[in-house]
């Protein structure tokens, strides 16, 4: 380990002999600094030093092909402050890079962990890979602050995201922001999330007329993909959710009692569909993909189909349907169902609600159905003909006080 007055003219020439891998220089004039040369040809900066407890480190400045000597000498005394300091320079950069970015702890931690409770891990992972990674994901998790995340809801509110959709995105990072400090993953002291909301999330009501359903169903007949659109007729005749029909398997379905099992719901709990005359012919004139046990698998892998969006943007548009989303099928189904006089009692049995006030936020009642039931009060309330009224004024009139 030769000790020699480190120039530029002596990196450039500084070679490494050939019985040995590499080399190092060491600088006659700044303690510890020292360049490696290696039988390859590489050249890199280096600097010595003790942390705390007096043993020997040595930090890896850059390579001599990208950094001059005075920049590398600069790096080298800074790191020699810091140690004498107290800090450990060396073991500081460790856990720096141990930090992981958002993108890599988002699909190795955060989905394999949700996946393994969460009925709904599918949306995290849709709202994760559409809005939060494309901008977020390259950063380690302590470079994502309250303003990148501020920033990232900004832009969606300019783009006209719904305010649902955006504190979804808040919700996800907050909670996985929780999970890291609870796993005690590197880097993460605070949840810069914490603070953060979109505003309130405003219920959004849509339900079809008997005149939308009849264009939409034309719109549907009509498609070019006939899986997604058994799906999105099965949606609108059951009033179930979008994965209970395309996760749906053949041995789901009970033929003599008309219904279709859900393993588990939403709810985290088994339940069954009822299905029909409409459904089951439509589950009975479906072909079937041998050795596949999926009802309706996509044409392209099989598999049952993670989104309806664009075979459904599709259909909705030729209806003239622009506003309808694919979840105000389930609201029409109750709709239809509670204006033709079925109690909200069956029709949570049916959208398979554990609690009534659930079932309420999709009932919806049509003005002629509200107006029937006001003229049901007038066979209650005994009230005086026009005539009688008349005489009976007459007579309090002539009545003595």
């Amino acid at each position: 380990m030769p000790t020699v007055a480190l120039s530029a003219s002596f990196v450039r020439r500084a070679s490494c002999p050939e019985e040995r891998k590499k080399l190092d220089y060491f600088d006659a004039t700044q303690r510890g600094f020292l360049l490696e040369v290696r039988a390859s040809g590489g050249k890199t900066y280096y600097q010595r030093y003790s942390d705390a407890r007096g043993r020997a480190r040595q930090f890896k400045i850059g390579s001599a092909d990208v950094l001059t000597l005075e920049q590398a000498r600069k790096k080298a005394r800074h790191i020699l402050a810091e140690a004498v300091l107290g800090a450990d320079p060396q073991k500081k950069r460790q856990e720096t890079r141990a930090i992981p970015r958002l993108a890599p702890f988002a699909r190795e931690r955060y989905l394999p962990f949700v996946q393994t409770y969460k009925n709904s891990w599918q949306t995290d992972e849709t709202v994760l890979r559409v809005h939060i990674l494309p901008r977020l994901g390259a950063l380690a998790l302590d470079e994502i602050t309250t303003d990148a995340i501020a920033d990232l809801i900004n832009r969606m509110r300019e783009a006209g995201y719904a305010t649902g959709t955006m504190n979804r995105v808040i919700v996800i990072l907050r909670y996985m922001y929780n999970l890291a400090r609870k796993w005690k993953v590197p880097g993460v002291t605070d949840n810069p999330a914490a603070s953060l909301s979109a505003g309130p999330d405003v219920q959004r009501n849509r339900f079809l007329t008997e005149e939308e359903v009849e264009n939409l169903v034309r719109a549907i007949q009509a498609d070019e993909n006939q899986t997604a659109a058994r799906a999105i007729l099965l949606l609108l005749l059951t009033g179930a959710r979008r994965n209970e029909i395309t996760f749906a398997k053949w041995d789901y379905i009970d033929w003599t009692n008309r219904t279709l099992l859900v393993p588990r719901s939403k709810s985290g709990r088994a339940r069954v569909v009822a299905l029909n005359q409409a459904a089951m012919a439509l589950l009975e004139a479906a072909p079937r993909v041998p050795d596949n046990p999926y009802i309706l698998p996509s044409p392209v892998n099989g598999r049952p189909s993670p989104s309806l969006f664009f075979p459904w943007d599709r259909i909705r548009r030729r209806a003239g349907l622009e506003d309808v989303r694919l979840h105000d099928l389930r609201h029409s189904f109750a709709s239809f169902l509670v204006n033709r006089g079925v109690s909200l009692y069956v029709v949570q049995g049916l959208l398979g609600h554990l609690h009534a006030r659930t079932t309420q936020r999709y009932a919806h009642l049509t003005r002629e159905t509200l107006s029937d039931a006001a003229d049901l009060m007038q066979d209650i309330v005994p009230l005086p003909k026009a005539g009688e009224r008349s005489e009976r004024r007459a007579g309090d009139t002539a009545a003595p006080l």
